[in-house]
């Protein structure tokens, strides 16, 4: 070009100079910092937690009052499995149990009591924080004093009430969310600016905990939807090597054990199409392997209705509702929280407005015009809704 110049020689050994623009790591820095703050700014998937926590907690309480006729011979002093059979298995295995501590009768009823108490209070959602650690110590008690008379939907309750000590699962639809609704905030824990000495101390400690609390449900969360991927894909993979699951057969064996039919007739109505045995063969494999590949895509909703029917046809056709409805309930952690909140959404778009009247109308055409005043109905429910996502928040 014109204006060009020519560059006089450079002597000595030629120096690279590097650019001055983003090098190869800056963009990865970017990403692990936006991963960091995915973790740590706010909690994820609050509603899917609440689901767990209610799912759980109301299928413990049904096994439990299921089996409220048979608990002295499977956990109690009156089971073939004795107390001391257990503990020379717990010296073994490491493993440990509240119902061993005494062979006592009325300890152990104490114990079953205790156990269905627990169950209904993490249903719904009471002290969530204290009672999840002893739900999940319940859990491992009960299963560990039977360990021979588990099954894959004990196996799998008690890991999620071990991985949901560490979520916020009481955030939403429980007590305690109704109650830090309620609560008001406390402006001094709101504006850490005018606050001084212990005060500024407390705000300091509280954003401590809030952000532990929100990491370490975040952490469990994601723990929660790589157990059911290991759950699904590692059953998929294991049924890829079967010879029966390849020719399509397998269910063909299935509904013919007798300890898994409890309804004969249908298991044989069922058996009596071959083709339909085939394709659900088939299909059971491909859902399973195909899974933890369809997270990402909106696949996964269609995946997930056919788990759904596949998990009630199992509690159906094999008996094992609780399994069913185990690997039900954690299906639901890969829902998204607009999927929750859109019946709530719904309701109130339907039907508030014709409990409002015709006062609803002008009361918004009201608002849409003059700004809410101190002491107004308006500003007094801003306030609240305020105060509850602050309490959420912590």
């Amino acid at each position: 070009m014109g204006t060009e110049q020519a560059s006089p020689p450079v002597s000595g050994p030629r120096q690279t100079v590097l650019p001055t623009g983003d090098t190869g790591t800056r963009p990865m820095l970017r990403r692990i910092g936006a991963l960091g703050s995915a973790v740590t700014d706010r909690p994820v998937s609050l509603h899917a937690a609440a689901v767990l926590r209610i799912g759980y907690g109301l299928l413990y309480l049904a096994f439990l009052l299921r089996e409220f006729p048979h608990r002295d011979e499977i956990w109690g002093p009156g089971s073939p499995w004795t107390p001391a059979l257990a503990r020379q298995l717990f010296d073994q295995t490491g493993w440990f149990s509240i119902l061993t501590l005494s062979d006592s009768p009325v300890y152990f009823e104490l114990c079953y009591a205790t156990a269905l108490v627990t169950s209904a209070l993490f249903m719904i959602g009471w002290r969530t924080r204290a009672v999840s650690i002893l739900f999940a110590v319940l859990v491992a008690s009960f299963h560990a004093r039977a360990i021979f008379m588990t099954d894959g939907g004990d196996n799998l309750i008690l890991l999620m009430a071990l991985y949901l000590c560490f979520t916020a699962c009481g955030r939403r639809w429980s007590l305690d969310a109704r109650r830090a609704r309620l609560r008001p905030s406390p402006n001094q824990a709101d504006n850490p600016s005018s606050s001084r000495g212990p005060s500024n101390l407390r705000h300091e400690l509280l954003s401590a905990r809030r952000l532990l609390s929100t990491t370490l449900h975040n952490c469990a969360m994601f723990v929660i939807a790589a157990q059911v991927c290991i759950v699904y894909g590692s059953a998929g993979l294991y049924k890829v090597q079967g010879g029966s699951w390849e020719n399509g057969t397998a269910l063909h064996y299935v509904v013919n054990l007798d300890l898994f039919r409890p309804w004969p007739a249908l298991s044989l109505m069922l058996d009596s199409h071959p083709m339909l045995i085939a394709v659900a063969t088939y299909m059971t494999v491909l859902l399973q392997v195909a899974f933890p590949f369809v997270l990402f895509s909106r696949l996964k909703y269609i995946v997930l209705t056919m788990l759904l029917g596949m998990h009630v046809g199992i509690a159906i056709l094999m008996g094992l509702p609780l399994f069913s409805g185990a690997m039900i309930a954690a299906d639901a952690v890969f829902l998204p929280d607009r999927f929750y909140r859109f019946p709530g959404e719904l309701w109130r778009r339907t039907f508030r407005p014709a409990v409002a009247g015709g006062t609803g109308g002008r009361r918004r055409a009201g608002n849409s015009a003059v700004p809410p005043q101190p002491g107004s109905p308006t500003e007094t429910t801003a306030h609240q809704e305020m105060s509850q996502q602050r309490a959420e928040e912590r």
